[in-house]
């Protein structure tokens, strides 16, 4: 009779190897949205259209969602730590090879490689976090991860942009290349080794996708990024608009969208392990009456403020139970459940600024994007509900 060695759990928590993720995150986080601000100035340099240009960004999202599963599936015999490594050197080589560009073509293979290499780092970033700790531990520690993307969002876009603008778009690339660079060593210092995984073959993987738990929690991920990117995408004009905030005003409020972000993530992921669900319930419940009262409470600058914030947090207090739960129901193909999940939830943000972009052009006007977005979050709660029913 053959013994199984189990993995011994960490005595200690491993802080070192998942502020290493997380600096990963950040850097590719970073690198996803700051080309949003640097997009006047690329399209000139490059003699394209400002349309075109923007399909750096949409371009960027379908690689992630497509690709970033189907690099993980290639990988599935490779141990964790070193598919990390090899995501991260795609990621830095797509943006040494954008910094170089000289022709849109160019640029648009830059960003598609980095998109792979994102996509397939944060989906094994997120199984490497959990296997490090105990299981009561894991979605505190996928939060660590993640913290990163936020703080990307908060500092990250708006250094990279400035860069930008001061150097040049192609110093930006520069600059996170570098930084991915530095991602990568930290990964592959603090990271600790393991073998590879138990072979498995694609069609066991994908069984594990007949589950119906595993398509509910993906709806709840897709729900909740789809309802906070439905006002996102448009929260300048809601604030100008109807609150009357200057446009000066805009960055400090996203600042203080960015703590709620911060708040949140740190919130899901104290009490994700042991109440996922009800996490989930209650940040999407949140979500969706925040939105709401942002529709309906608009015209005051105070209660904006305050909703900006409780959304943001709402919204971000779900990601960390979401991918534990993501992981823990599709047992027998964590990683590939975990690239499905990074998937959705870019997809849900991709058609909840589609339908946010609807409900503006309607006579709603304004608010209608955070209208749209409530009735989105309000859908995750039924498949919320549907989970604890299966």
């Amino acid at each position: 009779m053959t013994a199984t060695v189990a993995r011994p759990e960490p005595r200690t928590f491993p802080r070192l190897a998942l502020l290493a993720l997380a600096a990963g995150a950040f850097v590719m986080c970073t690198a996803e949205f700051v080309i949003a601000g640097l997009l006047p100035d690329l399209a000139a340099d490059l003699g394209v259209g400002i349309s075109t240009a923007g399909l750096l960004i949409s371009g960027y999202a379908a690689a992630i969602v497509v690709g970033g599963p189907l690099f993980v599936v290639a990988g599935t015999r490779v141990a964790r730590p070193r598919l990390l490594v090899i995501a991260a050197a795609l990621f830095v080589v797509g943006n040494t090879l954008a910094a170089l560009s000289g022709t849109y073509a160019l640029l648009m293979t830059g960003r598609v490689l980095s998109a792979l290499g994102q996509g397939a780092f944060l989906a094994t970033a997120s199984v490497v976090a959990a296997d490090l700790v105990p299981p009561a531990l894991r979605a505190r520690a996928i939060a660590i991860v993640f913290a990163g993307g936020t703080v990307a969002n908060v500092a990250g876009t708006p250094l990279g942009a400035l860069v930008g603008q001061l150097i040049g778009w192609r110093a930006t690339f520069w600059a996170v290349a570098v930084l991915g660079a530095a991602a990568l060593v930290a990964v592959v210092s603090a990271v600790p080794a393991s073998g590879p995984p138990a072979p498995t073959s694609l069609r066991a993987g994908l069984s594990t996708f007949a589950q119906v738990q595993v398509w509910l929690t993906l709806a709840i991920g897709m729900a909740g990024l789809g309802g906070l990117f439905a006002a996102y995408t448009y929260i300048a004009p809601l604030l100008t608009s109807a609150s009357g905030f200057p446009p000066g005003a805009i960055a400090p409020l996203l600042g203080l969208f960015g703590i709620g972000l911060l708040a949140g993530n740190a919130v899901g992921g104290r009490l994700g392990s042991r109440a996922q669900l009800p996490v989930l319930g209650g940040g999407l419940a949140v979500l969706a009456i925040g939105l709401a009262g942002l529709a309906v409470g608009a015209g005051s600058p105070v209660v904006a403020a305050v909703l900006l914030m409780i959304v943001g947090a709402s919204a971000f207090a779900i990601v960390a139970p979401f991918m534990t739960r993501l992981i823990d129901q599709a047992a027998g193909a964590p990683l590939l459940a975990s690239a499905a999940g990074g998937s959705a939830v870019n997809a849900g943000a991709a058609l909840g600024a589609y339908l946010g972009g609807l409900a503006i052009d309607t006579t709603l006007g304004v608010t209608g994007p955070p209208i749209a977005g409530a009735a989105i979050a309000a859908l995750g709660l039924v498949a919320v509900l549907a989970s604890r029913r299966t």
